[in-house]
């Protein structure tokens, strides 16, 4: 999407019809960037200018955007997939040959690129409950509001869910706006507290913010897809065994 022009894609959208009533399902797809198109729309910024000015500045994500300057070229991690002969190699998919120039497609459902660093910064401030280092982003009931659930009836990503996300692997979960939310841990099978919220990336990276224990984690990596090793199970089965106070 990124060599697609942000008003190209919603023109597209608008002659589409709907593929369940609103409040009836939860599907993956290009609501975020609708999203991120209104934010655009309503402030009368461009959507990375606003980004910039309203969090990334604020926050000092100062490695944070939707392309990488020339003189930060020589940082931009490469992605990796297992090859035919089992061994690790580039993959041309999200690789870093995309994000060295500025692109078309501004989208508020990714193409960013980060550093550990400044998204630490960004969960911090969700954790905080909208606030960082005297700069505040969201307020307190904003935050509530954004990473409790949303489905149906308090419903689950197994029930509420069309195609590959209705799944018993997403039982016990639930989604905000823009966030999974674990509402039931027996029936996620998996450690961490109920209440904590997360998203994960197509190259295996994670993050969750768990509000119980105070703590964020973000974890970066670069190998793709995003299900080829169970890196997000393993790091809570270390963490979570290793808090005693």
């Amino acid at each position: 999407m990124r060599g697609r022009d942000l008003q190209s894609m919603i023109d597209r959208l608008a002659d589409l019809p709907l593929k369940f009533s609103p409040g009836d399902h939860w599907n993956y797809g290009l609501s975020t960037d609708v999203c991120g198109y209104l934010v655009q729309e309503i402030s009368g910024q461009r959507f990375d200018e606003y980004l910039e000015e309203h969090i990334f500045e604020p926050l000092e994500m100062v490695d944070t955007g939707f392309h990488v300057p020339v003189e930060k070229h020589h940082r931009l991690a490469a992605n990796y997939e297992l090859g035919p002969d089992g061994e690790l190699q580039q993959t041309d998919l999200f690789g870093a040959g995309e994000f060295l120039e500025p692109p078309t497609f501004l989208s508020g459902g990714g193409g960013l690129v980060s550093t550990a660093q400044d998204y630490r910064r960004f969960c911090q401030m969700m954790l905080n409950g909208g606030t960082l280092d005297g700069a505040r982003i969201l307020g307190p009931k904003t935050v509530e509001l954004m990473t409790m659930n949303h489905l149906p009836d308090n419903g689950e990503l197994s029930s509420c869910a069309l195609g590959t996300w209705a799944e018993p692997a997403n039982d016990g979960i639930g989604f905000g706006l823009g966030f999974a939310v674990a509402l039931d841990l027996p029936r996620m099978q998996n450690l961490g507290s109920v209440g904590e919220y997360w998203w994960e990336g197509s190259a295996s990276t994670i993050f969750w913010i768990d509000p119980v224990e105070d703590i964020v984690v973000v974890f970066m990596t670069q190998f793709m897809p995003s299900d080829a090793y169970p890196f997000r199970d393993q790091i809570k089965q270390v963490l979570y065994p290793g808090l005693i106070d």
